[in-house]
């Protein structure tokens, strides 16, 4: 029997004939999304469901999805999708993370302009027969410094285009390594230097905890007097009250947002004021994007459903079926040793090497590479997958090298993941023990053994008496409870580490008492995904 596709947004025909053509047989509904109930009863029936944003896939939705094995966004955005639940059922869930990158920057440079030359302005006192020729006064782009933060995908595209006309490029973001910078023609800069120096800023980042209100009010007032700031990225980049406020001073001359902090936005600050342009999420807005996004979507789940090839999995690796069986605890492994060093690494990332030891080394590298290159980035990119990991890495001049030698230790086989920056080399290793579950079991070339767990705590200190009760009396004294507890060192009295595995989160205070010690050179919390 041929698999069975719903499609329960508006998608392009030209989608719909790639199913027909493929031998899927295609349902083609594209108003039942909005209806949640109608949708929840008739999933049951479906192999595949291709979607845009108005179709939300719930846990109530998935529970019914009896039959379902793939949920396709035309789009990069799957924030309405619960991605947790659809890899509890076993449904893999893909995207189209590269067809709107060209509208998205184009919008970008369009927003832009019309801040520039202040032209909806214009063209809405033009139409209600007024000629004020000598209120809009504009300011021209050619040689203005243009600041991007976010230098990738998107952010690269327009930095391009800026190249273009002819404005200075100053670039800030923690990846992109100096060659890459130098590669694309731009300044690689910090934040304060940008915000002192642009005209112009323009946002390409993803929204994480690292950049929520990178703009704000703080970071706002060291910008130079009369900037233009352009968000076509994410809603909650900015501080919109206190950028509010500096355009009403004067300090900010204009702004232009495409994304807003609450969406769909029927009110905000930014609203009304002179010199903003704002226009309804239009980044992906466009014929092209959307023919795009569709056709992508529709031949990956025809791929999938047909020959079982996984491309742009947000939730699993690209691998077959019958690999998964055997690779599957060591892809989470791969994940969470990259996951270690991206959230332990604050500076630009020159090179990844990973070394594959004995059994592991005879699997398929491509996806384990792809899932340790994928936990590193994650923390500047949640949206980054296996697939488009190392393009990101890519693009950020990032080099991988990957080492694959026989049995050489007390295990059967582990994975090493190195980073290697400016200033240091950091490396930890992995192995996957009998009963499935990864485990650490060197950091920093001190052997441990650790399990993985979602809350844990790393810290480095002097190998000195009393470590174990401080970190022990600390977290019990602030209600953070040590389900397991992991030391090192390199030799007696040399460089030591523990690894603690909490119950939840340690609180700031916690991590405050640790630090007025004194005993600790270093006091990191990580998270891990281990669903």
């Amino acid at each position: 029997m041929a698999p069975k596709v719903l499609i329960s947004d508006k998608l392009s025909p030209a989608a719909v004939q790639i199913f027909k053509d493929r031998g899927i047989d295609v349902d083609f509904q594209p108003d039942l999304g909005k209806d949640k109930d109608k949708l929840a009863e008739v999933i049951g029936q479906y192999d595949g469901l291709a979607i845009r944003s108005a179709t939300k896939v719930t846990d109530k939705i998935l529970a019914n999805a009896t039959n379902l094995k793939v949920i396709g966004r035309a789009g990069i955005g799957t924030d309405n999708i619960d991605k947790d639940a659809a890899s509890k059922k076993g449904v893999i869930v893909m995207n189209t993370p590269f067809g709107n990158m060209i509208t998205t920057a184009e919008h970008a440079i369009a927003m832009m302009f019309a801040v520039a030359r202040q032209i909806p302005e214009a063209s809405a006192s033009t139409h209600a027969g007024k000629w004020e020729k000598s209120r809009f006064m504009g300011v021209e782009l050619t040689n203005k410094t243009l600041g991007v933060i976010g230098a990738g995908n998107i952010g690269g595209i327009v930095c391009d285009r800026a190249r273009g006309l002819k404005m200075k490029v100053a670039a800030y973001d923690p990846f992109l390594s100096a060659e890459k910078a130098a590669k694309m023609g731009v300044e690689k800069v910090e934040l304060d230097a940008l915000l002192e120096r642009a005209d112009f800023i323009t946002l390409h980042v993803p929204l994480t905890d690292q950049t929520r209100n990178i703009l704000s009010r703080e970071n706002l007032e060291k910008t130079k007097k009369g900037v233009r700031i352009i968000n076509c990225a994410r809603g909650g980049l900015v501080d919109e009250a206190a950028l509010a406020d500096m355009l009403q001073s004067g300090h900010v001359a204009g702004a232009a947002f495409d994304v807003f902090s609450e969406e769909p936005a029927t009110e905000n600050p930014l609203f009304n004021l002179p010199n903003v342009v704002c226009t309804p999420h239009l980044g992906a807005a466009t014929s092209e994007a959307q023919e795009n996004v569709a056709l992508q979507v529709a031949e990956q789940m025809s791929n999938y459903l047909l020959d079982g090839a996984v491309e742009n999995a947000l939730n699993m690796p690209s691998m077959t079926a019958e690999e998964a069986k055997v690779m599957g605890p060591w892809v989470k492994l791969s994940d969470h040793l990259g996951a270690f060093i991206g959230q332990m690494t604050d500076e630009p990332i020159k090179a990844i090497n990973i070394l594959y030891d004995g059994v592991v080394a005879d699997m398929n590298l491509a996806a384990l590479n792809c899932s340790a290159i994928a936990g590193i980035m994650k923390r500047a990119n949640p949206d980054v997958n296996m697939v488009s990991a190392p393009v990101v890495a890519q693009e950020r001049g990032i080099k991988i090298s990957t080492t694959n030698q026989n049995k050489s230790g007390a295990f059967d086989g582990y994975v090493k993941v190195t980073v290697v920056t400016e200033k240091r080399e950091r490396s930890v290793a992995g192995t996957v023990f009998s009963d499935g579950k990864p485990r650490f079991i060197q950091i920093k070339g001190i052997n441990i053994d650790a399990e993985v767990g979602a809350h844990m705590l790393y810290t480095t200190n002097e190998d000195v008496p009393g470590i174990i009760g401080t970190l022990g009396q600390t977290m019990g004294t602030n209600g953070v409870n040590i389900a397991n507890f992991t030391l090192g060192r390199a030799a007696q009295g040399g460089e030591a580490i523990a690894l603690l595995y909490l119950d939840e989160a340690p609180n700031d205070t916690a991590l405050e008492h640790l630090s007025k010690t004194g005993m600790f050179r270093q006091i990191k919390p990580l998270e891990f995904d281990v669903a």
